[in-house]
């Protein structure tokens, strides 16, 4: 048997996004958000409404976008309840620290380690849709495997659960993609 929900956007994983931006003045705002993902190779989508976060993207042109990790639950929960707005201390008391992006008018969050540098390309008011050019993904050498590749065991990223409002870690291999379900050919 089977138990209905109805309409919710319950789809796993739901990935922890912190989305960076630097406001008027140039100091630098984290957003937690968890409904986006990649559009096409070089393509980023968020879904996000009107916050600080929103406003500094489209008056700057450009946002990170980092993978929260297990390491950095606290922050990255904190910067997703406190509004910039509301706070202007938010990002000192989240214990984030930043430096410039190299590529694009943003920050890069220093204890989130894998980030996506962005370009905005547009946004849709009426449907909170933020689509972004990915210029440059930046990684700390700790989250390298030995290949020299981002490794999710390394890196933990966590996921939002929005039907129990929980985070949960990533890291367990269970497979090979592209080759586990060629024994069915």
């Amino acid at each position: 048997m089977r138990k209905n929900f109805g309409s919710k956007p319950l789809l796993y994983p739901q990935a922890v996004f912190i989305i960076g931006s630097y406001d008027e003045n140039g100091n630098p705002d984290a957003m937690n958000a968890a409904w986006g993902g990649v559009a096409g190779w070089d393509r980023i989508f968020m879904c996000i409404s009107s916050h600080k976060t929103t406003d500094n993207i489209l008056a700057r042109g450009a946002f990170t976008v980092s993978m929260g990790t297990a390491d950095t639950v606290v922050p990255c929960d904190y910067v997703g309840i406190v509004s910039a707005k509301d706070d202007p201390e938010k990002m000192k008391k989240s214990g984030f620290h930043t430096v410039k992006s190299e590529f694009v008018d943003a920050p890069v969050i220093c204890e989130l380690p894998m980030t996506l540098e962005c370009r905005l390309i547009s946004y849709d008011k009426e449907n909170d849709y933020l689509f972004g050019e990915i210029v440059n993904v930046s990684a700390d050498e700790s989250i390298l495997g030995e290949d020299g590749k981002i490794s999710v065991e390394k890196l933990r990223p966590i996921l939002f659960d929005g039907a129990a409002s929980a985070y949960y870690a990533v890291g367990q291999k269970v497979g090979n993609a592209f080759c586990d379900g060629a024994v069915l050919k």
